[in-house]
Protein backbone atom coordinates (compact mmCIF):
# COMPACT_ATOMS: atom_id res chain seq x y z
CA UNK A 1 0.00 0.00 0.00
CA UNK A 2 1.41 3.37 -1.04
CA UNK A 3 1.47 6.17 1.53
CA UNK A 4 2.14 9.88 1.08
CA UNK A 5 0.59 13.26 1.74
CA UNK A 6 -3.04 13.13 0.56
CA UNK A 7 -3.08 9.37 -0.04
CA UNK A 8 -6.50 7.75 0.50
CA UNK A 9 -7.01 4.34 2.08
CA UNK A 10 -10.04 2.12 2.64
CA UNK A 11 -11.93 2.38 5.93
CA UNK A 12 -10.66 0.17 8.73
CA UNK A 13 -13.90 0.50 10.66
CA UNK A 14 -15.25 -2.23 12.90
CA UNK A 15 -18.36 -2.01 15.10
CA UNK A 16 -18.91 -3.90 18.35
CA UNK A 17 -20.63 -3.68 21.73
CA UNK A 18 -18.62 -3.18 24.90
CA UNK A 19 -18.66 -6.51 26.68
CA UNK A 20 -19.48 -4.96 30.07
CA UNK A 21 -21.72 -1.94 29.43
CA UNK A 22 -23.14 -2.83 26.01
CA UNK A 23 -22.47 0.62 24.52
CA UNK A 24 -21.68 0.85 20.81
CA UNK A 25 -17.97 1.17 20.10
CA UNK A 26 -16.42 2.05 16.73
CA UNK A 27 -12.87 0.87 16.04
CA UNK A 28 -11.63 3.39 13.46
CA UNK A 29 -8.15 1.97 12.79
CA UNK A 30 -6.95 -1.58 12.32
CA UNK A 31 -3.31 -1.45 11.27
CA UNK A 32 -0.40 -3.39 12.84
CA UNK A 33 1.26 -0.19 14.08
CA UNK A 34 0.69 2.49 16.73
CA UNK A 35 -2.42 4.58 16.00
CA UNK A 36 -3.73 7.01 18.61
CA UNK A 37 -5.89 10.15 18.90
CA UNK A 38 -4.49 13.58 19.74
CA UNK A 39 -3.64 14.29 23.37
CA UNK A 40 -6.65 14.24 25.70
CA UNK A 41 -6.43 18.00 26.38
CA UNK A 42 -7.28 18.59 22.70
CA UNK A 43 -10.28 17.18 20.85
CA UNK A 44 -9.51 14.70 18.07
CA UNK A 45 -12.81 15.32 16.27
CA UNK A 46 -13.20 17.99 13.64
CA UNK A 47 -15.67 20.73 14.54
CA UNK A 48 -18.44 19.20 12.43
CA UNK A 49 -17.89 15.74 13.92
CA UNK A 50 -17.33 14.09 10.53
CA UNK A 51 -13.66 13.14 10.95
CA UNK A 52 -11.18 12.13 13.63
CA UNK A 53 -7.56 13.31 13.49
CA UNK A 54 -5.03 10.74 14.68
CA UNK A 55 -1.33 9.94 14.71
CA UNK A 56 -0.15 6.77 12.99
CA UNK A 57 3.25 5.09 12.77
CA UNK A 58 2.16 2.98 9.80
CA UNK A 59 4.67 4.71 7.52
CA UNK A 60 7.52 4.00 9.95
CA UNK A 61 7.40 7.35 11.77
CA UNK A 62 4.59 9.35 13.41
CA UNK A 63 2.46 11.28 10.90
CA UNK A 64 -1.00 12.82 10.99
CA UNK A 65 -3.98 11.07 9.40
CA UNK A 66 -7.73 11.53 9.50
CA UNK A 67 -10.52 8.97 9.39
CA UNK A 68 -14.02 9.80 8.24
CA UNK A 69 -16.49 9.16 11.04
CA UNK A 70 -18.11 6.78 11.49
CA UNK A 71 -16.83 4.61 8.65
CA UNK A 72 -15.20 6.85 6.06
CA UNK A 73 -11.84 6.44 4.31
CA UNK A 74 -8.48 7.23 5.90
CA UNK A 75 -6.38 10.08 4.50
CA UNK A 76 -2.75 10.88 5.21
CA UNK A 77 -2.25 14.55 6.15
CA UNK A 78 1.51 14.89 6.70
CA UNK A 79 4.69 13.26 5.48
CA UNK A 80 8.39 14.04 5.58
CA UNK A 81 10.01 14.54 8.97
CA UNK A 82 8.26 12.84 11.88
CA UNK A 83 5.91 14.93 13.99
CA UNK A 84 5.70 15.01 17.78
CA UNK A 85 3.01 12.30 18.05
CA UNK A 86 0.88 14.03 20.72
CA UNK A 87 1.28 17.62 19.56
CA UNK A 88 -1.65 18.18 17.19
CA UNK A 89 -4.52 20.53 17.96
CA UNK A 90 -7.40 21.49 15.68
CA UNK A 91 -8.22 25.16 15.16
CA UNK A 92 -11.82 26.11 16.07
CA UNK A 93 -12.52 26.58 12.35
CA UNK A 94 -11.97 22.83 11.87
CA UNK A 95 -9.80 23.49 8.84
CA UNK A 96 -6.37 24.15 10.32
CA UNK A 97 -4.25 21.78 12.42
CA UNK A 98 -1.25 22.93 14.45
CA UNK A 99 1.49 20.47 15.36
CA UNK A 100 5.15 20.19 16.31
CA UNK A 101 7.93 18.89 14.09
CA UNK A 102 11.45 19.05 15.56
CA UNK A 103 11.80 22.50 17.15
CA UNK A 104 9.08 24.12 15.06
CA UNK A 105 5.33 24.67 15.24
CA UNK A 106 3.56 24.05 11.95
CA UNK A 107 0.10 24.81 10.58
CA UNK A 108 -1.61 22.43 8.16
CA UNK A 109 -4.67 23.26 6.04
CA UNK A 110 -6.79 20.13 5.86
CA UNK A 111 -8.33 20.88 2.44
CA UNK A 112 -5.19 21.83 0.51
CA UNK A 113 -2.73 19.96 2.79
CA UNK A 114 -0.43 22.97 2.54
CA UNK A 115 1.87 23.41 5.52
CA UNK A 116 3.47 26.54 6.93
CA UNK A 117 5.91 26.95 9.80
CA UNK A 118 4.52 29.52 12.25
CA UNK A 119 7.21 29.32 14.93
CA UNK A 120 10.82 28.12 14.84
CA UNK A 121 13.03 27.46 17.86
CA UNK A 122 16.32 25.92 16.67
CA UNK A 123 17.55 23.02 18.74
CA UNK A 124 14.48 23.08 20.97
CA UNK A 125 12.29 20.31 22.28
CA UNK A 126 8.62 21.36 22.17
CA UNK A 127 5.52 19.86 23.75
CA UNK A 128 1.96 19.63 22.50
CA UNK A 129 0.30 22.72 21.05
CA UNK A 130 -2.59 24.47 22.78
CA UNK A 131 -4.82 27.16 21.27
CA UNK A 132 -6.90 29.82 22.96
CA UNK A 133 -10.69 29.79 22.47
CA UNK A 134 -10.50 32.22 19.55
CA UNK A 135 -7.75 30.33 17.74
CA UNK A 136 -5.61 33.49 17.60
CA UNK A 137 -2.88 32.34 20.00
CA UNK A 138 -0.84 29.15 20.39
CA UNK A 139 1.43 28.00 23.19
CA UNK A 140 3.72 25.04 23.85
CA UNK A 141 6.26 23.95 26.45
CA UNK A 142 9.90 24.35 25.47
CA UNK A 143 13.33 23.06 26.43
CA UNK A 144 16.06 24.85 24.45
CA UNK A 145 19.55 24.31 25.77
CA UNK A 146 19.47 25.57 29.34
CA UNK A 147 16.18 27.42 28.76
CA UNK A 148 13.02 25.84 30.12
CA UNK A 149 9.56 27.32 30.03
CA UNK A 150 6.90 27.95 27.44
CA UNK A 151 6.53 29.81 24.18
CA UNK A 152 3.48 31.76 23.08
CA UNK A 153 2.68 33.54 19.83
CA UNK A 154 -0.03 34.30 17.31
CA UNK A 155 -1.22 31.54 15.03
CA UNK A 156 -0.30 33.75 12.05
CA UNK A 157 3.36 33.35 13.07
CA UNK A 158 3.89 36.73 14.73
CA UNK A 159 4.42 37.97 18.26
CA UNK A 160 6.41 35.05 19.64
CA UNK A 161 7.65 35.23 23.22
CA UNK A 162 9.55 32.79 25.42
CA UNK A 163 8.49 32.75 29.07
CA UNK A 164 11.28 31.11 31.08
CA UNK A 165 10.71 28.91 34.13
CA UNK A 166 13.34 27.23 36.33
CA UNK A 167 11.93 23.69 35.97
CA UNK A 168 10.46 21.51 33.25
CA UNK A 169 7.12 22.86 31.98
CA UNK A 170 4.35 20.64 30.62
CA UNK A 171 0.80 21.11 29.32
CA UNK A 172 0.36 24.90 29.05
CA UNK A 173 -3.30 25.81 28.44
CA UNK A 174 -5.09 29.11 27.85
CA UNK A 175 -7.86 30.12 30.21
CA UNK A 176 -11.11 29.47 28.26
CA UNK A 177 -12.67 32.81 29.29
CA UNK A 178 -9.58 35.03 29.50
CA UNK A 179 -6.84 34.25 26.95
CA UNK A 180 -4.49 36.65 28.73
CA UNK A 181 -3.88 33.84 31.23
CA UNK A 182 -2.06 30.54 30.70
CA UNK A 183 -2.10 27.70 33.24
CA UNK A 184 0.79 25.25 33.10
CA UNK A 185 2.29 22.37 35.02
CA UNK A 186 5.80 22.07 36.38
CA UNK A 187 7.66 18.84 36.93
CA UNK A 188 8.15 17.86 39.72
CA UNK A 189 6.16 19.46 42.57
CA UNK A 190 4.69 21.95 43.11
CA UNK A 191 2.73 21.33 39.94
CA UNK A 192 0.12 24.00 39.06
CA UNK A 193 1.13 27.52 37.99
CA UNK A 194 -0.22 30.39 35.96
CA UNK A 195 1.27 33.28 34.03
CA UNK A 196 -0.06 36.04 31.81
CA UNK A 197 0.48 35.77 28.09
CA UNK A 198 2.94 38.69 28.25
CA UNK A 199 5.05 36.84 30.84
CA UNK A 200 3.87 38.78 33.89
CA UNK A 201 1.95 37.57 36.93
CA UNK A 202 3.77 34.26 37.35
CA UNK A 203 2.56 32.43 40.46
CA UNK A 204 2.13 28.98 41.94
CA UNK A 205 -1.52 28.03 42.37
CA UNK A 206 -1.03 25.29 44.94
CA UNK A 207 1.99 24.56 47.12
CA UNK A 208 2.48 20.85 47.74
CA UNK A 209 5.27 18.33 48.10
CA UNK A 210 6.53 15.51 45.94
CA UNK A 211 4.38 13.01 47.83
CA UNK A 212 1.13 14.68 46.71
CA UNK A 213 0.93 13.42 43.13
CA UNK A 214 -1.05 16.18 41.39
CA UNK A 215 -1.52 15.41 37.68
CA UNK A 216 -3.58 16.11 34.56
CA UNK A 217 -4.98 19.48 35.60
CA UNK A 218 -7.17 21.27 33.08
CA UNK A 219 -9.96 23.82 33.00
CA UNK A 220 -13.40 22.72 34.17
CA UNK A 221 -15.15 23.57 30.92
CA UNK A 222 -16.24 27.18 30.69
CA UNK A 223 -16.61 27.61 34.44
CA UNK A 224 -13.10 29.03 34.45
CA UNK A 225 -12.13 26.85 37.41
CA UNK A 226 -9.57 24.06 37.36
CA UNK A 227 -10.02 20.34 37.86
CA UNK A 228 -7.17 17.99 38.64
CA UNK A 229 -6.26 14.51 39.89
CA UNK A 230 -4.50 13.68 43.14
CA UNK A 231 -3.21 10.34 41.92
CA UNK A 232 -4.51 7.77 42.72
CA UNK A 233 -6.77 9.08 45.45
CA UNK A 234 -9.21 11.76 44.30
CA UNK A 235 -10.58 14.17 41.73
CA UNK A 236 -10.48 17.84 42.83
CA UNK A 237 -11.83 21.22 41.75
CA UNK A 238 -9.99 24.52 42.33
CA UNK A 239 -11.52 28.00 42.17
CA UNK A 240 -9.43 30.04 39.73
CA UNK A 241 -9.86 33.26 41.74
CA UNK A 242 -9.71 32.13 45.36
CA UNK A 243 -7.76 28.86 44.93
CA UNK A 244 -10.29 27.20 47.22
CA UNK A 245 -10.25 23.43 46.66
CA UNK A 246 -13.18 21.03 46.78
CA UNK A 247 -12.98 17.27 46.44
CA UNK A 248 -15.34 15.97 43.74
CA UNK A 249 -14.86 12.23 44.24
CA UNK A 250 -12.51 9.74 45.85
CA UNK A 251 -11.36 7.17 43.30
CA UNK A 252 -8.52 6.52 40.87
CA UNK A 253 -9.50 8.93 38.11
CA UNK A 254 -6.50 9.30 35.79
CA UNK A 255 -6.60 11.36 32.56
CA UNK A 256 -9.52 13.81 32.74
CA UNK A 257 -11.54 15.83 30.22
CA UNK A 258 -14.51 17.98 31.34
CA UNK A 259 -17.51 18.77 29.15
CA UNK A 260 -17.99 22.39 28.07
CA UNK A 261 -20.55 23.13 30.78
CA UNK A 262 -18.21 21.85 33.48
CA UNK A 263 -20.89 19.52 34.84
CA UNK A 264 -19.24 16.22 33.86
CA UNK A 265 -15.69 14.94 33.85
CA UNK A 266 -14.67 12.12 31.53
CA UNK A 267 -11.81 9.97 32.79
CA UNK A 268 -9.98 6.69 32.41
CA UNK A 269 -8.73 4.67 35.39
CA UNK A 270 -5.64 2.64 36.25
CA UNK A 271 -4.39 0.34 39.03
CA UNK A 272 -6.96 -1.05 38.68
CA UNK A 273 -8.28 -0.19 35.24
CA UNK A 274 -12.02 -0.33 35.77
CA UNK A 275 -12.81 1.38 32.50
CA UNK A 276 -13.70 4.85 31.27
CA UNK A 277 -16.13 6.86 33.38
CA UNK A 278 -18.31 9.98 33.42
CA UNK A 279 -18.27 11.77 36.78
CA UNK A 280 -20.90 14.27 37.93
CA UNK A 281 -19.07 17.30 39.31
CA UNK A 282 -21.91 18.28 41.66
CA UNK A 283 -22.30 14.90 43.34
CA UNK A 284 -19.24 12.80 42.52
CA UNK A 285 -21.52 10.09 41.14
CA UNK A 286 -20.01 8.18 38.25
CA UNK A 287 -21.09 5.76 35.57
CA UNK A 288 -18.92 3.48 33.47
CA UNK A 289 -18.98 4.22 29.75
CA UNK A 290 -16.94 1.24 28.57
CA UNK A 291 -13.80 -0.73 29.19
CA UNK A 292 -10.48 0.54 27.87
CA UNK A 293 -8.63 -2.80 27.98
CA UNK A 294 -5.39 -0.93 27.39
CA UNK A 295 -2.08 -1.92 28.97
CA UNK A 296 -1.64 1.48 30.71
CA UNK A 297 2.11 1.18 31.07
CA UNK A 298 4.44 3.33 33.17
CA UNK A 299 6.06 2.27 36.42
CA UNK A 300 5.25 5.50 38.31
CA UNK A 301 1.49 4.89 38.21
CA UNK A 302 1.93 2.17 40.84
CA UNK A 303 3.10 4.93 43.22
CA UNK A 304 1.59 8.07 44.72
CA UNK A 305 4.51 10.47 44.18
CA UNK A 306 6.40 12.07 41.33
CA UNK A 307 9.36 10.33 39.74
CA UNK A 308 12.81 10.89 41.19
CA UNK A 309 16.18 10.34 39.51
CA UNK A 310 16.33 6.76 40.76
CA UNK A 311 12.91 6.03 39.23
CA UNK A 312 14.14 7.10 35.81
CA UNK A 313 17.27 5.00 36.22
CA UNK A 314 15.22 1.98 37.27
CA UNK A 315 13.01 2.35 34.22
CA UNK A 316 16.13 2.50 32.02
CA UNK A 317 14.91 5.69 30.40
CA UNK A 318 18.10 7.61 30.99
CA UNK A 319 18.73 10.63 33.19
CA UNK A 320 15.73 12.67 34.29
CA UNK A 321 17.47 15.99 33.68
CA UNK A 322 15.95 17.84 30.74
CA UNK A 323 13.15 15.37 30.13
CA UNK A 324 9.68 16.40 29.14
CA UNK A 325 7.90 13.42 30.63
CA UNK A 326 5.00 13.29 28.17
CA UNK A 327 7.48 12.96 25.30
CA UNK A 328 8.54 9.51 26.53
CA UNK A 329 6.44 7.86 23.88
CA UNK A 330 8.54 5.09 22.39
CA UNK A 331 9.98 3.09 25.29
CA UNK A 332 8.97 1.81 28.70
CA UNK A 333 9.47 4.68 31.13
CA UNK A 334 8.22 5.94 34.45
CA UNK A 335 5.23 7.65 32.81
CA UNK A 336 4.64 5.74 29.62
CA UNK A 337 4.75 4.94 26.82
CA UNK A 338 1.90 7.37 26.35
CA UNK A 339 0.33 5.46 23.47
CA UNK A 340 -0.61 2.68 25.93
CA UNK A 341 -2.90 5.12 27.82
CA UNK A 342 -6.56 5.64 26.76
CA UNK A 343 -6.57 9.48 26.99
CA UNK A 344 -10.35 9.83 26.43
CA UNK A 345 -11.92 13.05 25.13
CA UNK A 346 -15.32 14.24 23.92
CA UNK A 347 -16.69 14.72 20.42
CA UNK A 348 -17.92 18.28 19.65
CA UNK A 349 -21.56 17.36 20.35
CA UNK A 350 -20.47 15.42 23.46
CA UNK A 351 -22.45 12.38 22.31
CA UNK A 352 -19.31 10.29 21.75
CA UNK A 353 -15.87 9.85 23.24
CA UNK A 354 -12.64 8.94 21.48
CA UNK A 355 -9.89 6.94 23.15
CA UNK A 356 -6.87 4.74 22.45
CA UNK A 357 -6.38 1.08 23.37
CA UNK A 358 -3.72 -1.50 22.61
CA UNK A 359 -6.15 -4.35 23.46
CA UNK A 360 -5.41 -6.00 20.10
CA UNK A 361 -1.62 -5.85 20.56
CA UNK A 362 -1.31 -2.57 18.65
CA UNK A 363 -2.75 0.76 19.75
CA UNK A 364 -5.86 1.67 17.74
CA UNK A 365 -8.37 4.54 17.72
CA UNK A 366 -11.82 3.88 19.21
CA UNK A 367 -15.02 5.94 19.53
CA UNK A 368 -17.73 5.00 22.04
CA UNK A 369 -21.29 6.32 21.77
CA UNK A 370 -22.70 7.85 24.96
CA UNK A 371 -26.32 7.44 23.89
Amino acid sequence: MSYGKGSLHPPEHRLFRDRLTGVTVHQLTDHPSINHPTYFLNSSFTADGTAVIFTSYRTGAPQLFEAGFPDGPIRQLTDGGPIHPFSAVLHPDGERVFFVRDGEIWMLERTSLQERCVGSFPGAQLGECSLDATGDWVTAAIRQGEIRGLVVGRTDGTGWRTIPFPRTVIHPQFHPLDPEWIEFAADPAPRMHRVRRDGSGLECLYEHGNDEFVVHETFLGRTGDLVYVEWPKALWRMDWRTRERARIAEFNAWHITPNRAGTLVLCDTNHPDEGIFLVEVATGARRRVCLSESSNRGTQWTKSRYALAEDFAAARSGPAEGKLSWMETDTDTVYGPQWTHPHPSFSPDERCIVFASDRTGHTQVYVAELG
